[in-house]
C-alpha cells in the first residue's frame, strides 16, 4: 500500500480529520436541482427501506394462517432482507465511491421495486422468502447512499443533523407499517400491503432518477478502480478501533429493529390481548418517536471523546429499557419502554458520526459500508437466535419473550463492554 493511500485510510494530514469538505452549493453544476431536494429523494428510498425491513411484524399473523410458518420460519422471512442487505453492503460502498449515490440507488433500488411485486404475487414461503432478498439487495444503498451525499455535499460539521435529519424522514417508512399497513392488511391481506408498498417503491424511484444528480470527481482526481478500491477494504479493517465501532454497531439497531420488526406485535397481543389495529396504533406512536430522535440527538455537537461518552451511555439506558421489557411488570411498562426505544434510537446517529470522524473521506463510502455490514448482519443474526430462543420456549409451553429479551439484553451489553474497552482512535482531537 502506497503513502498516500495509507493517509486516505487514516485520516493522517489532510484527510477526514483535518480537511473540510467541499462547501454546500445551491445546486449541482449545471443541473438545476437544489441539494435539499436531492437529498430529500434519497431519503424517500431510505423511508421505503425502513418500511420494507419492519413488515413482518405486521405480517406474521397472515403468514402463519396462509403458509402455515412457523416463528422460526417468520424469523427467516424477516432475516432475508437483513443478511442480503448486509451482504450486499461492501459492494454498494465501493459503488458509491466510484460511481456516486445516483446511479447506485437507482440500480440497485429497481431489484427492490420487483422483489415488493414478486412478494405481492408468492404462492409459497419459499418464494416469498427469495423476494425478501431481492428487496434487501436493492434497500442496501438507501441510508447509506444518502449519508454519502451528505458527506461529500456538505460541510462536516453538518453531518450529524443533517444525518439525523434524513434518519429521522427516513422513519415515515416505519409510521407506514404501523396503523396505516395494519389496516391494509386487516382489510384486504398482507399481499395487499405489499403492493402498496411496490407503488410507492417506484414513486420513490422515479424522484431519483428525475432529480438526484452525481458530483464530478475534482479536476486532477480521477475514480479507482475496483481492484484498488476493494484492496483498501482490508486496511480500514484493520485499524485498531474498527472492532469496537463494529461490535457495538451490530447489536444496536439490531435490537430495535428484531422487536419491531418480529416481537412487538405479537408481544402486545399475546401479553396484553391487544388487537392488530390497536397494537399498530402503539407501533405508529413509536415510529413518531423514532423520528424526533435522530434530529434531538443530532442537535448534540460534543468532541469526539465527549461523542463517544454519549454513545455508552445512551446504549446503557437503551438495554435498561429492554430489562423493562423483560420484567413483564404491566401493559403501561411495556407501551412506555416500546415507544422510549423508538425515540432512542436517535443515538445511532451518534455512531455514524463516531465512524465519520474516524476514517477519512476518501473512503467515507467504504467505511459506512463496513459499518452498515456489521449492523444488519447483526439484525439477520439477532432476529435468527430470538426466532429460535422464542421458538424453544414456546415448544415448552414457556413465556418466549422472557428468553428473547435476555438475549437482546446480554448482546447489547457485550457490544457496549467492546465499545468501550477496545482501542479507541487516535490523533488530533481525539483527546478531548
Amino acid at each position: 500500500m502506497d503513502r498516500d493511500t495509507s493517509a486516505a485510510l487514516t485520516g493522517n494530514g489532510r484527510a477526514l480529520g483535518g480537511t473540510p469538505p467541499r462547501q454546500a452549493e445551491t445546486a449541482s453544476a449545471g443541473a438545476g436541482v437544489p441539494l435539499w431536494a436531492m437529498l430529500a429523494a434519497l431519503s424517500a428510498v431510505a423511508a421505503m427501506s425502513q418500511a420494507f425491513r419492519t413488515v413482518a411484524t405486521l405480517f406474521a399473523g397472515e403468514l402463519k394462517l396462509e403458509f402455515g410458518a412457523s416463528t422460526q420460519e417468520i424469523g427467516l422471512f424477516a432475516g432475508a432482507f437483513h443478511l442480503s442487505f448486509a451482504l450486499a453492503q461492501i459492494p454498494i460502498g465501493v459503488a458509491l465511491d466510484l460511481f456516486g449515490p445516483r446511479r447506485t440507488v437507482c440500480a440497485a433500488f429497481l431489484l427492490a421495486c420487483l422483489g415488493a411485486l414478486v412478494s405481492a404475487l408468492a404462492p409459497n414461503l419459499p418464494v416469498l422468502i427469495a423476494s425478501q432478498v431481492l428487496i434487501g439487495v436493492g434497500c442496501a444503498p438507501a441510508f447509506l447512499g444518502a449519508i454519502v451525499f451528505v458527506a461529500n455535499r456538505y460541510p462536516a460539521r453538518q453531518f450529524a443533523r443533517l444525518s439525523g435529519l434524513v434518519l429521522s424522514f427516513s422513519g415515515i417508512g416505519m409510521l407506514m407499517t404501523g396503523t396505516p399497513l395494519a389496516l391494509v392488511v386487516e382489510t384486504w391481506s398482507w399481499r395487499a400491503g405489499f403492493l402498496a408498498l411496490a407503488a410507492l417503491s417506484i414513486l420513490a424511484l422515479a424522484a431519483n432518477v428525475l432529480l438526484v444528480r452525481d458530483e464530478a470527481p475534482a479536476p486532477g482526481r480521477g475514480r479507482p478502480n475496483l481492484s484498488v478500491a476493494f484492496a483498501e477494504i482490508g486496511p480500514l479493517l484493520a485499524q485498531r478501533h474498527t472492532l469496537g465501532i463494529l461490535l457495538l454497531g451490530g447489536v444496536s439497531y439490531a435490537a430495535f429493529l428484531t422487536l419491531r420488526g418480529l416481537w412487538a406485535v405479537p408481544m402486545l397481543m399475546d401479553r396484553h390481548g391487544f388487537g392488530l389495529v390497536v397494537s399498530g396504533h402503539i407501533m405508529l406512536a413509536t415510529s413518531l418517536a423514532a423520528l424526533l430522535g435522530p434530529p434531538v440527538f443530532g442537535l448534540l455537537k460534543p468532541r469526539n471523546r465527549g461523542r463517544r461518552y454519549w454513545i455508552v451511555a445512551s446504549a446503557a439506558l437503551y438495554m435498561a429499557a429492554f430489562a423493562a421489557l423483560a420484567g413483564q411488570s404491566s401493559s403501561l411498562v411495556d407501551i412506555a419502554a416500546v415507544v422510549m426505544l423508538g425515540f432512542m434510537t436517535g443515538y445511532f446517529i451518534l455512531q455514524y458520526a463516531d465512524v465519520r470522524a474516524a476514517y477519512a473521506e476518501a473512503v467515507a463510502g467504504r467505511a459506512f459500508a463496513v459499518f452498515n455490514t456489521a449492523i444488519f448482519l447483526g439484525v439477520a443474526v439477532m432476529q435468527w437466535l430470538t426466532g429460535l430462543v422464542g421458538s424453544f420456549a414456546a415448544a415448552r409451553d414457556a413465556d418466549p419473550y422472557l428468553p428473547v429479551f435476555a438475549v437482546i439484553i446480554v448482546l447489547l451489553a457485550a457490544g457496549i463492554a467492546s465499545f468501550v474497552l477496545l482501542p479507541w482512535p487516535r490523533g488530533k482531537g481525539w483527546e478531548r
